[in-house]
């Protein structure tokens, strides 16, 4: 397993729970055959240029051991998620 690291942006009209199950189900995703080795919410910051209209965004930054076969199956459900704006998987060199 290598080690990778995930930054996403969730829409930032969504309720606390709602952010809580966006973040649980990407968890889950990784879990199915990754370790997480930290989850941080970093909370609501403003985007550097405005996306859709969209000028703030929740930012979420996973570091985790998985498989490319994880990896697969995570970029496929960011793509097609609608409360997921941007996202950003790369490979932990440290």
């Amino acid at each position: 397993m290598r080690k990778y690291e995930v930054m996403y942006i969730i829409r930032p009209d969504l309720e606390q729970e709602a952010v809580q199950a966006v973040t649980e189900k990407f968890q889950g995703i990784i879990q199915n055959g990754g370790e997480i080795t930290k989850h941080d919410v970093v909370g609501k910051r403003r985007l550097a240029y405005e996306i859709n209209k969209i000028r703030d965004g929740v930012y979420v930054l996973v570091n985790f051991n998985a498989t490319p076969e994880v990896i697969n199956e995570l970029e496929r459900l960011l793509k097609i998620s609608d409360e997921v704006i941007r996202y950003l998987i790369t490979k932990d060199v440290a």
